[in-house]
């Protein structure tokens, strides 16, 4: 059955998905971007703060809650989540001898691929029974030097944790494999993985988003047996990067 039309991103959204699709035509394939920062001119006049800039204060809960995705941001496919998915006991549930890939089999079962917030922490979930897809978004404080170590290793995964077998109590043994997953350009620091699960009756895959804020983070998981709805991670990304960046530029407006 043709999948319904997505719905309308922000400008904002829409030009960096240009942006994004056009660095990919020109690398030939995917990689990390460079961080870049301009400095100002001393001879002109200062410009406007860039979205960049981080927060003067610490994030509320209420302003966690606000930058979280909706089912409206989603499209007509997407529902509030009635539980978890069936998947998640069945399959994340697993042990490896490996201690590092082990330490991701965790940090995907307790959905905390940057490790656990240090202050305001906020989540939605969302179901797509056609594809027996889930997504989970969060958005919460991180300090900014723990999120980068976490960052920092997550990167490493792809060569420590490539392939591996992990077993699981309902689903036997899993070959799993991890690789870098392309994110836009988005935050002060980012990473993304592509972690595959192949069992003897199914597969799941699970795309895996990180991004650091300044001293905030987003982390967006989308999991499906088989693969997950195309470019749903890239979109979501999108819209919740923006979306902070403007709960943010409304904290200074009203200061």
């Amino acid at each position: 059955m043709p999948r319904p039309p997505a719905r309308v991103l922000p400008a904002s959204v829409l030009a960096a998905l240009v942006l994004l699709t056009a660095a990919a035509c020109t690398s030939g394939r995917s990689g990390r971007a460079a961080e870049t920062a301009a400095s100002p001119s001393v001879t002109r006049p200062a410009a406007p703060a860039p979205v960049s800039v981080p927060p003067t204060t610490a994030l509320t809960q209420e302003q966690a809650q606000e930058a979280l995705l909706t089912e409206a941001d989603l499209g007509p496919v997407w529902a509030p989540t009635q539980g978890a998915a069936t998947w998640r006991d069945g399959v994340l549930k697993a042990q490896t001898e490996v201690p590092d890939c082990q330490r991701l089999l965790d940090a995907l079962y307790a959905d905390e691929p940057l490790g656990a917030p240090s202050g305001a922490h906020a989540v939605a979930a969302f179901d797509d029974g056609d594809d027996e897809a889930q997504l989970r978004h969060q958005v919460f404080a991180l300090r900014a030097a723990d999120a980068d170590r976490a960052l920092a290793w997550l990167r490493t995964l792809p060569q420590t944790c490539a392939r591996f077998m992990a077993t699981t109590v309902r689903s036997g043994l899993q070959d799993v494999q991890v690789t870098d997953l392309a994110l836009p350009e988005v935050g002060d620091a980012r990473q993304g993985l592509r972690v595959t699960f192949t069992g003897d009756l199914a597969t799941l895959t699970l795309d895996v988003a990180a991004v650091r804020l300044g001293d905030d983070a987003i982390t967006l998981t989308t999991g499906a047996l088989g693969t997950p709805p195309e470019d749903t991670t890239t979109e979501s990304l999108l819209l919740s990067t923006d979306r902070l960046t403007t709960v943010h530029h409304q904290e200074r407006a009203q200061a």
